[in-house]
């Protein structure tokens, strides 16, 4: 297991999401694509959640700081990831500004959601649209019991995007992501369906499903 590392702050975080900007496009969010598995593995926090209202709130207590943040009242309905460093999630926190990443979530609706996110030094929850946020309703079985189980157990495997052919594997524990290559989207039947998964020999390779686990690697050579 990795060591502990200091949790960010609002100005540190403010500052990184403001990096994502590609030069000249002062109101665009990029970020890097990652497999459903990897935001898992990387987040500090995951949560099933409802979202019960919103509130525009300064983002320091310093009068010089204009900088606003968009508070979530939430209703936690289930943690997966993060009890160490919270017990009970009652409010998330977003940038204002949509060039900062900012989520833009439906309140005061039945909607329920899959939130990924940090927890910052001060105790808060905070959430960007570089972490994985789906409704609940549009998660795969698949990957509703991974949340439990596979994507946690497994993140000592590395996950690569592959965009054009020849992909190659490069390392024993590398499963390649072809759900771009095939379906011109990030989150494809892959995403969806498929665990990296690491084995006794310390490779690793698709796995797909809830059923008894059987092997059905992907074979993006000819896709």
């Amino acid at each position: 297991m990795p060591g502990s590392r200091p949790a960010p702050s609002w100005a540190l975080l403010l500052r990184l999401l403001a990096l994502l900007r590609p030069p000249g496009l002062g109101e665009a969010c990029s970020c890097a694509p990652a497999h459903p598995q990897q935001h898992i593995c990387h987040s500090a926090l995951v949560i099933r959640a409802k979202i019960s209202s919103e509130k525009v709130v300064p983002a320091s207590a310093d009068p010089a700081d204009t900088e606003k943040m968009l508070r979530y009242e939430i209703k936690q309905i289930k943690m997966f990831k993060g009890f160490e460093k919270v017990k009970d999630v009652q409010y998330i926190y977003t940038p204002f500004d949509s060039s900062l990443c900012g989520v833009k979530l439906e309140a005061n609706s039945q909607k329920q959601y899959l939130l990924t996110g940090q927890v910052l030094s001060d105790g808060k929850v905070f959430i960007h649209l570089c972490n994985y946020i789906e409704p609940w309703e549009d998660l795969s079985l698949v990957q509703r019991e991974s949340l439990n189980h596979h994507y946690h157990l497994n993140c000592g495997c590395q996950i690569t995007t592959c965009y054009t052919v020849p992909c190659i594997i490069s390392a024993p524990n590398e499963c390649l992501w072809t759900d771009w290559l095939l379906e011109r989207k990030l989150y494809g039947y892959q995403a969806q369906h498929y665990v990296c998964m690491k084995h006794v020999d310390g490779t690793c390779s698709w796995y797909r499903g809830h059923l008894p686990l059987r092997k059905e690697f992907v074979d993006i050579i000819q896709p």
